[in-house]
């Protein structure tokens, strides 16, 4: 399936093809010519694009799926707040995980409400929502502006498929606002095949990481035809504009509560599968994702006491304990790439190893697979274990290449 989208600029010529049920839109727009290097380089997410996508919503009923992610320019503008000034006619907003203003912790159940800046009604997708038909179905446009981070667990690439199926089901436009992966230079991890292991955090036949933004995952569950029935959503990416997959993106916005910086984002891949024991990852701490440790000085002799943070009270691990372990605060975030090393660590230094995977099926969930937890078991090595996911592996970056919008890391 041919790859269509929105690119930048101050005009554009629309033209139209379409794929099975669905149609994607392309506008070829003319750069100026005076554009300077300096200019050049700016990496600009589609939000800041107001040029490509307002002219799609004159006159439309708009609905968006929006978090405080969704923001336009360096001055970190809400995007709902630019739709608003600009006289789009919004009627509604979804919400992902951690909320519309990301302040909802991890796993606890959105709800229906208001937002309290501008009236405007917002309802969840995340748990489901009786409502969502009706809802949708009162609008022309749907608009997606999630900033992801690159691992097929981060919820925010399933609630874009929930959004996809309910504009496929009601046939509505999709626009989907791209930003750049932050870990979009990697492609690794098992690929979840079994339907067994389906969850919301590995909802796509894709790679533990995924090497893909929003707007070519779009593609690609379009393409694969992921939908029910086979379906596929009239979808227009407007892609970012100087970014490619080598590129390094620090977000201007955290994510959600327990991703507060460049490192903790890119060590998240890593440090995730840990939520499938009692083991920390610094949650109740100033160093959510950047800190490791148990309680017990066999982990190392780095340690601290997790308490509680805004957006992290309900669900820290190892609250008001001494924990040991791993300190990883002055690593080059840069360089981070994923890894099974620090799951083997404290593995492999676990007295009674019975108790390690004490929520095996989350686990089990979170790798997409049962493999890679009964390999830890058996004493496997991180190079032993890669091997056993190298065929799929391959396979899937195969498939990810026909949905590439931006030039990829090798």
């Amino acid at each position: 399936m041919k790859l269509f989208l929105l690119n930048t600029a101050l005009f554009g010529v629309l033209l139209t093809n379409s794929c099975g049920t669905a149609s994607n839109s392309i506008v070829k727009q003319e750069v100026a010519k005076e554009k300077t290097q300096n200019n050049a380089s700016v990496i600009l997410p589609g939000a800041d694009q107001l040029q490509a996508y307002l002219p799609l919503l004159k006159g439309k009923k708009v609905g968006i799926m929006g978090n405080q992610t969704s923001v336009v320019g360096t001055g970190k503008e809400h995007l709902l707040d630019v739709l608003i000034r600009e006289k789009v006619d919004l009627k509604f907003g979804f919400a992902p995980e951690h909320g519309f203003r990301g302040d909802i912790e991890r796993g606890e159940k959105v709800d229906n409400a208001v937002d309290s800046k501008t009236g405007l009604p917002l309802f969840t997708l995340y748990g489901g929502n009786d409502k969502q038909d009706s809802i949708v179905k009162s609008i022309d446009v749907m608009i997606f502006d999630l900033q992801d981070v690159g691992a097929r667990f981060y919820t925010y690439i399933t609630s874009l498929h929930r959004v996809m199926e309910l504009c496929a089901k009601h046939d509505k436009q999709l626009i989907v606002l791209d930003r750049p992966n932050p870990c979009g230079d990697q492609v690794d991890g098992p690929v979840r095949k079994d339907d067994k292991f389906k969850s919301n955090v590995s909802y796509h036949k894709i790679a533990m990481i995924h090497g893909l933004t929003v707007g070519e995952l779009a593609n690609m569950i379009n393409g694969e035809k992921w939908l029910e029935g086979g379906k596929q959503c009239k979808v227009t990416v407007i892609p970012v504009e100087n970014w490619d997959h080598s590129k390094m993106y620090e977000l201007p916005v955290i994510p959600s509560p327990s991703l507060p910086n460049h490192l903790s984002v890119r060590l998240y891949s890593s440090l995730c599968l840990f939520e499938g024991t009692e083991i920390s990852v610094g949650r109740g701490t100033d160093w959510p994702f950047q800190v490791v440790g148990y309680d017990n000085p066999t982990y190392g002799d780095f340690t601290y006491t997790p308490g509680e943070k805004a957006g992290m009270v309900k669900h820290v691990e190892g609250k008001g304990e001494k924990l040991y372990g791993l300190d990883l605060r002055n690593l080059d975030a840069d360089q981070q790439k994923f890894t099974l090393k620090y799951i083997l660590h404290f593995y492999n230094k676990m007295p009674d190893k019975s108790k390690f995977f004490t929520r095996a099926e989350f686990f089990d969930k979170l790798a997409g697979t049962d493999q890679l937890r009964k390999q830890i078991i058996a004493g496997k090595t991180e190079d032993e274990i890669r091997k056993s996911w190298e065929p799929e592996l391959k396979e899937y970056k195969e498939m990810r290449k026909k949905y590439l919008i931006y030039p990829d890391f090798n």
